[in-house]
């Protein structure tokens, strides 16, 4: 199963109807915390997210509407007794706030730390690269392995059919017939995580093929220099980036309490998305993977 739980949408200050930054990927049996804001842990009971289900936590950086909720996440975890282990990604830079928060958690949990200081894969299937803020940020890229897609037509006209499909998919060949005679490329669907940033290569990088973005959209493109002043996206940036990247659908979030409504900011991304689907995140939201695109198959 794979669908993404946003748990927090606000940038630098909690709202009356927005919590700060949280949001949780379950990617088949993973589940990855990513930025868990102050107030996580009380969105993840309103969102019925289990502290359980959390494998891994990403933060992008150590900004602290970005991490400050990490002790209650932890102890909560002690308290429900996660006897699993639990990795914890972070810039390197951010170490010792890093270490700090940790030492606020209740002890007892098996939490791995693995500071992370340059573009490149983290852990299977998760990547990082470097984006441009105001302190050390990553953006991360989850992606599933590559497969095959079968050719329902090729393999009826050879006579393959049954148990005979399972083995050519595990051994690669049946007789003179090759897996690539019968099927055809299928690359891994990709999830991908970009925060607090200006543009720059990594969020581009990150965005390119991405089937589900999500990015920050702190300001209105009116608010331009802003978004300069302080290196954050505008909502036009955020479009563009996905559009540019091929994105299939992007989901805005991160937005500035200045702006009650951000129906405008969703409008202005939508301008500049492409053929990117545009989703302005509400917390509690739950938003399902999107099916495979056409293009993937």
């Amino acid at each position: 199963m794979r669908e993404l739980v946003i748990l927090g949408t606000a940038s630098q200050v909690p709202t009356r109807t927005r919590n700060h930054n949280g949001y949780f990927l379950r990617w088949e049996r993973e589940g990855i915390l990513f930025d868990p804001g102050e107030g996580t842990q009380r969105q993840m009971t309103l969102a019925g997210v289990a502290a359980s289900r959390i494998t891994r936590i990403c933060l992008t950086h150590v900004h602290g509407d970005h991490c400050f909720g990490l002790p209650g996440v932890l102890s909560r975890m002690v308290l429900d007794g996660v006897a699993s282990p639990v990795h914890l990604h972070y810039p390197a830079s951010g170490e010792d706030v890093v270490r700090a928060l940790v030492s606020l958690a209740t002890p007892g949990l098996d939490l791995q730390l693995h500071p992370h200081g340059e573009a490149g894969p983290i852990a299977p299937g998760i990547d990082v690269q470097p984006l441009r803020h105001r302190i050390e940020a990553y953006g991360y890229r989850v992606t599933e392995p590559d497969g095959r897609t079968f050719l329902p037509e090729r393999l009826a006209a050879l006579g393959i059919a049954g148990p005979d499909v399972g083995r050519l998919q595990r051994e690669g060949s049946l007789g003179d017939v090759r897996l690539e005679d019968v099927s055809v490329h299928r690359p891994g669907r990709r999830f991908a995580f970009v925060m607090d940033t200006a543009v720059c290569d990594g969020a581009v990088a990150l965005a390119g093929g991405a089937d589900l973005l999500v990015m920050e959209s702190t300001f209105s493109d009116d608010d331009a220099a802003l978004a300069d002043q302080y290196l954050h996206l505008t909502a036009g940036q955020a479009g563009a980036l996905a559009g540019d990247g091929g994105a299939g659908t992007l989901v805005l979030t991160h937005f500035s309490s200045r702006y009650d409504d951000v129906a405008v900011l969703a409008d202005q991304a939508r301008a500049a998305a492409g053929s990117a689907l545009v989703i302005a995140a509400s917390d509690l939201d739950r938003i399902a993977f999107p099916p495979r695109r056409a293009s993937a198959a």
